[in-house]
């Protein structure tokens, strides 16, 4: 059985859209704010969101990109009032698969459901676990082990490590770490990238070796096993 999240404020529409739903066959579990919807998609396996642009907490838009960098192969179909072509064109810029406008008719919205979930299955799996030396990252499990030991990592420590581990051997400069692990895709002279990179280097460096986390002055950082 399929399982859907949809995270949806108005409950007697997120109510009846469920019932139609679970008519269907499909399993459904429902988050009345964008803060509780990612929690739900962080913490459990789906095979689609279905989500509203306009929530409490945290925005459609804004939860979305958040999924599509910690969960690349979640599709999420975008259901909101907001129509205007801009509205559609930064749904699908920050990763929607597909974008329906309410009110809406529930055979096409049964349509859209199935095809994004089709999608998704005919999609060749990525390379869901990484490993360089003794440090293991597994995307689909997010589990990040280091001598089989267990590290517990934000979301945003996740998303920083698997960036650094895609690119391994290659230094990578701080604009774009903050551009794909923050989506900020220009120089704002925070400091937040050292932040982060001094805290994975507490959990997955520190207590180990060899150490993997390496600077390069004046650019950025790569992660490499130099006693290899």
């Amino acid at each position: 059985m399929k399982t859907i999240l949809l995270v949806e404020d108005d409950r007697r529409i997120a109510q009846n859209i469920s019932r139609g739903l679970t008519d269907e066959g499909y399993a459904t579990i429902i988050a009345y704010d964008g803060l509780d919807g990612r929690q739900q998609a962080l913490s459990k396996v789906f095979d689609l969101v279905i989500l509203d642009v306009n929530l409490p907490g945290l925005n459609g838009y804004d939860l979305c990109r958040e999924l599509r960098a910690v969960t690349p192969r979640l599709p999420v179909l975008m259901l909101t009032a907001l129509g205007e072509i801009e509205d559609k064109v930064t749904g699908l810029g920050v990763g929607a698969d597909d974008y329906l406008v309410k009110p809406f008719d529930f055979r096409e919205l049964l349509a859209r459901v199935a095809a994004c979930i089709r999608r998704v299955d005919l999609r060749p799996e990525p390379d869901d676990i990484i490993q360089i030396a003794n440090l293991t990252l597994n995307r689909t499990t997010r589990q990040v082990r280091r001598d089989e030991i267990v590290i517990d990592l934000t979301t945003k420590e996740f998303v920083l490590l698997d960036y650094l581990m895609q690119h391994t051997d290659r230094a990578v400069s701080r604009l774009e770490l903050t551009e794909h692990v923050w989506n900020i895709p220009f120089d704002t002279g925070t400091n937040v990238v050292e932040v982060y990179i001094n805290y994975l280097r507490k959990k997955v460096d520190r207590d180990f070796s060899p150490k993997l986390i390496h600077t390069r002055s004046g650019y950025g950082y790569v992660l490499k096993d130099e006693q290899s």
